[in-house]
């Protein structure tokens, strides 16, 4: 019976060496019928399931792989493609709002105190934000910013980055941090990982001060509209002579028509005293007419020194990845380029002048 077996299924029983087990085995060739082409048989040793399960075991786990099925595709698999780029544009829109916010609050905090019932533009910037969705985690943290402290209330330390991308494209960043060691580290990473490279460019950029006035239109004591009365907005001569007084290197209008005046990185809270009076006993006649939009030191690019963007997507992919994830990363503070539209095209333009602070 065992004889007919092994012709059937065409196997060869082995002795396992040191039991008293055998192992069906499949040989080469054929064996040949007969005494002298089996060996002995302890009794019992086979069986046809045995048999069986021992060929089944002979078919490689590839085979098995290539005969395996699938479940079919349901409607709506492939959605995220049909959505990607609206959620990408949405979620740029998101995090612009949320940086204007973050500025606004810490500049805010930074002039008039973080006190919200005694800084009633600051309270109100704190609401819009909460209307807009932003965290209060990042409220609190904009806030304390400017008082030089973290949410935690460690004090922060001022650090810059020195970044370059290819092809020429020179970046500078300001970061605040509690650690800077940790902030070292992080960034330098993202970095390498984004394809940059750490290298002196400050030398493309100049250190000069900039404050941004803009009309008053709420007063702040009863917030009631400002009356009409005080003839034709304020602009860039008025203040001119005020400014230069106190210090301002030049004086210009920007596109939107607020007052932008540049100031030597040290006197920037004097031209904003000038034109406000926020210093103690001193007066303005634009004190009720003007109000700071913002005020801060910031690495001007020289216009000798801008560089052009080509149309490579790999340069200009990598040029976006890295400054979003600079600017999602917590610590940055501001980030400066001095690269100009050039070739890119304009969807990538667009992204780039919202994470980057000309």
């Amino acid at each position: 019976m065992i004889q007919k077996i092994t012709s059937f299924y065409k196997l060869q029983i082995s002795p396992v060496p040191g039991t008293t087990r055998y192992i069906p085995t499949v040989p080469f060739e054929m064996p040949q019928v007969g005494a002298a082409a089996m060996r002995g048989l302890r009794p019992a040793s086979l069986s046809f399931q045995g048999a069986q399960s021992a060929l089944k075991s002979l078919v490689c786990a590839q085979c098995r792989r290539s005969l395996s099925s699938s479940a079919v595709a349901a409607s709506g698999h492939n959605r995220w493609s049909k959505i990607r780029h609206e959620k990408g544009a949405a979620d740029l829109k998101k995090t612009a709002l949320r940086s204007n916010f973050t500025k606004t609050m810490t500049f805010l905090s930074q002039m008039y105190g973080a006190d919200l019932s005694l800084n009633a533009q600051l309270a109100a910037t704190v609401t819009n934000a909460k209307k807009c969705g932003v965290p209060k985690a990042v409220i609190e943290a904009a806030i304390a910013r400017g008082q030089g402290r973290s949410a935690s209330g460690a004090n922060l330390e001022h650090t810059t980055f020195e970044i370059m991308m290819p092809p020429s494209i020179a970046l500078v960043i300001d970061a605040e941090t509690e650690s800077k060691a940790r902030a070292t580290q992080d960034l330098n990473a993202m970095i390498k990982r984004k394809g940059g490279v750490v290298k002196s460019t400050k030398f493309f950029f100049a250190r000069r001060g900039r404050v941004v006035f803009g009309e008053k239109e709420v007063d702040s004591e009863n917030g009631e509209q400002a009356a009409p009365s005080q003839g034709e907005p304020v602009s860039a001569d008025d203040i001119l002579e005020d400014v230069i007084e106190a210090g301002a290197d030049d004086v210009e209008t920007d596109d939107e028509g607020n007052i932008v005046v540049w100031t030597p990185p040290h006197q920037t809270a004097a031209v904003v005293n000038a034109v406000t009076g926020g210093a103690a006993g001193q007066e303005s006649k634009f004190k009720d007419r003007l109000t700071v939009l913002s005020s801060d030191n910031i690495w001007s690019v020289n216009e000798e020194t801008r560089a052009p963007l080509g149309n490579r997507p790999d340069e200009l992919r990598k040029l976006t990845e890295m400054i979003a994830a600079l600017r999602a990363y917590q610590d940055v503070r501001a980030i400066y380029c001095n690269a100009v539209q050039g070739d890119a095209p304009d969807e990538i333009w667009q992204q780039l002048e919202q994470d980057i602070d000309w």
